[in-house]
């Protein structure tokens, strides 16, 4: 097994982030003049370029993204302009989340139809596998028994939480803090990487002198959300996770359905989950967000993922009919996320 790094605008990190793998390292130069029994990505860039049959996966929450004008809005990921080059089909399995992605993929590339793969959620299932183990993760943030933990959940960009309300994680603190909470902060490796982590440590400096716990990119975001009391979040896909386990969940913005694909899980929270308030104490807010997290954690899975625990069996086998191997011996159980250290913070 290799691995190697498309050229991208997002490439500041992954260099390191590959040497820590003890992996072999090729050079996507060389990469492109090697042929390979099978090859594994979560995004598009220079694939067209690669030498071997391809599956191809979201890197969030299914193919809730779309853009375009509100005249003609398209699912991003299930589109011909990134599902082909040079008029033929990328993926030689592209895989899907949920049955209902079928249908926006024959709308938008029919071409690809025949490629595709219904395998779940990976990320879903390991979060759910990861549930058993919440008090370990609690502890190794710094959440006494009787403490209580809000996580703060970033996307990138100029719309997210960390572009647009530099002033909400000061006012978290100052009062929640004195309530007894915890608060951990999860931004996009996009958000580390783009502004470096050098910058991110130092704007927040005075928040981590006020008790924040930064949770850095090298650490499983997943273990914070499963240890989570309850999530503040923007569009991203942290926020569908954490509500998709029943963490009482605030989104910071106005409704943005317009970056989120009808029908996705993303819609589906964009429309149902509470919006916070400014006049408003924290508190006060998450008792009505507490109120409706149950039901609203039955929707949202529903919408994730049409196999439910069963995502990595289904990749396996379709990796091993691509490499045209049998599949030998017995799937293991999906492994929970690692507990993080506690010198980390």
């Amino acid at each position: 097994m290799v691995f190697t790094q498309a050229p991208d605008v997002f490439g500041n990190g992954v260099a390191d982030f590959l040497r820590s793998t003890e992996g072999l390292v090729l050079p996507w130069e060389q990469a492109v003049h090697e042929r390979f029994d099978l090859g594994l990505a979560a995004a598009y860039g220079g694939l067209g370029q690669l030498h071997a049959p391809l599956v191809v996966m979201p890197h969030g929450a299914g193919y809730g993204k779309s853009y375009g004008d509100d005249g003609a809005r398209f699912a991003y990921g299930l589109d011909a302009q990134r599902l082909t080059h040079n008029g033929k089909v990328i993926a030689s399995a592209l895989v899907l989340a949920h049955y209902d992605e079928l249908d926006v993929l024959r709308r938008q590339c029919p071409r690809a139809v025949g490629n595709a793969v219904v395998a779940g959620d990976p990320c879903y299932d390991r979060v759910v596998a990861s549930l058993p183990h919440r008090p370990a993760y609690r502890q190794a943030l710094g959440v006494g028994l009787d403490g209580r933990l809000l996580v703060v959940s970033s996307t990138w960009g100029s719309g997210s939480l960390f572009g647009r309300s530099a002033e909400l994680l000061p006012r978290i603190l100052a009062e929640l803090t004195p309530l007894g909470y915890t608060v951990a902060a999860l931004l996009h490796p996009a958000v580390w990487f783009g502004h470096s982590p050098r910058q991110i440590k130092a704007w927040l400096a005075d928040c981590r002198d006020a008790g924040l716990v930064l949770v850095t990119p090298d650490v499983d975001w997943r273990a914070a959300v499963v240890a989570a009391d309850q999530v503040i979040a923007d569009h991203g896909s942290v926020g569908v996770y954490a509500a998709a386990i029943g963490r009482p969940l605030i989104l910071t913005e106005p409704s943005v359905r317009s970056v989120s694909t009808a029908g996705s899980a993303q819609d589906l929270l964009q429309d149902k989950a509470p919006r916070l308030v400014a006049d408003i104490p924290i508190e006060e807010q998450f008792r009505a967000a507490r109120s409706g997290a149950e039901l609203l954690a039955g929707r949202i899975s529903e919408r994730l993922t049409s196999c439910p625990g069963r995502s990595a069996a289904e990749l396996r086998r379709a990796m091993y009919r691509l490499l045209e191997l049998p599949e030998p011996g017995r799937h293991r159980a999906v492994t929970p996320v690692p507990v993080p250290p506690r010198e980390m913070w």
